[in-house]
């Protein structure tokens, strides 16, 4: 973590840019001492972004199930209704 003070963005945009760019970290950026900033680079704030929706996207599907709702068939209903297709078309192919 790199915390700096509010200047250092203005004074030294190029060293925190390429600081953010080549590391993936965030600087944070202060106040008259006091947190206020966050400065990253775009490709980190797109992989956060893509964390977070994937975070919130497993919270719903465990709420769902805490739930009882179902959103996948388990895999032996999928085997079974595989089994009758081809059952099914092995039969069309021997009454042919």
């Amino acid at each position: 973590m790199d915390i700096r003070p509010s200047a250092a963005i203005r004074n030294n945009y190029r060293s925190v840019a390429d600081y953010c760019i080549e590391t993936g970290l965030p600087v944070f950026l202060t106040n008259n001492g006091e947190g206020e900033l966050v400065v990253m680079s775009i490709e980190a704030w797109q992989e956060e972004r893509r964390r977070i929706q994937a975070q919130a996207h497993l919270l719903r599907i465990e709420a769902e199930e805490a739930a009882g709702i179902t959103r996948y068939t388990p895999m032996d209903k999928v085997f079974e209704e595989l089994d009758q297709i081809i059952s099914d078309e092995e039969t069309k192919s021997h009454e042919q």
